[in-house]
């Protein structure tokens, strides 16, 4: 039963993944239908990050003394990738609630509407990431070739964060607190990892727990040091792909226990 349930989750899953010209539709309709009218559009989102990273690099880089030419970089591109994380967490926990009216009505599979998400924030992520750039000429710091490693790391970043959507996706349809409790926790988990301050300020025994422990870390850092000119570690990559393989087979194993009740809890 439990094969044929995992069966069912894949087939879903395989068939959102084959409607991929459904999915582009629908995200980029989501992006005009926020900004109707609005003669920036996504970019809003793009200027106010960028306001809020310049105005933290000045601050922060005093408070904590480090050079601007390291911690500019550093900041602006742990903080768009921060944004688009935890977008695509907190609205993947809303994901099949948000999209209620076309689960009971449409007979497309489940997981489109998990895709639909994460396509339409990284429509955004493509907006945003034009700060980053900018960041490097402002600094004065160049763009090497090891910044090509990071297009698989984001990838691989990406895989992650669907199964994490699809988990949540599940849960918050059924306990509909769970939202608030997200939030919540992503607020947390932002202080608890490097964006606003530089792993080398840790002392060494408190890095084991701040950074060695905490997955989405190592989410951020597999893309974000090829983009400042660095290799990401071993144990970076080893807990992104190990989290990748044991995510996505409960994920499975899950929604397939629980894929026919989505419905009926909306």
């Amino acid at each position: 039963m439990r094969n044929s349930n995992s069966l069912l989750a894949l087939n879903d899953i395989t068939s959102a993944v084959k409607r991929h010209h459904l999915v582009g539709v629908l995200g980029w309709q989501d992006v005009r239908q926020r900004y109707r009218r609005s003669a920036l559009g996504p970019f809003w989102i793009t200027i106010g990050m960028a306001v809020m990273i310049a105005t933290i690099g000045i601050v922060f880089g005093q408070i904590f003394k480090t050079p601007l030419y390291d911690f500019f970089p550093f900041l602006a591109i742990g903080t768009i990738l921060w944004s688009f994380m935890s977008t695509v967490i907190a609205e993947g926990s809303m994901g099949f609630i948000s999209a209620e009216a076309i689960v009971k009505q449409l007979p497309i599979p489940l997981f489109v509407h998990i895709l639909r998400m994460i396509w339409r924030n990284l429509l955004i992520l493509g907006h945003n990431i034009v700060i980053f750039p900018l960041v490097l000429l402002a600094v004065g710091k160049p763009l090497t070739w090891l910044a090509l490693l990071s297009i698989p790391a984001l990838a691989l970043t990406i895989l992650n964060l669907a199964w994490i959507s699809l988990i949540l996706g599940i849960l918050c349809a059924r306990y509909r607190d769970l939202p608030n409790i997200v939030n919540s926790v992503l607020q947390v988990v932002f202080y608890l990892t490097p964006i606003m301050w530089m792993p080398k300020l840790l002392p060494a025994r408190a890095g084991v727990f701040l950074l060695d422990a905490n997955p989405f870390y190592h989410m951020i850092e597999i893309v974000r040091a090829p983009l400042l000119g660095e290799l990401p570690s071993t144990l970076n990559w080893g807990v992104s792909i190990g989290l990748a393989i044991v995510g996505w087979t409960c994920a499975i194993v899950f929604f397939g226990r629980y894929r026919n009740r989505i419905a009926y809890w909306l």
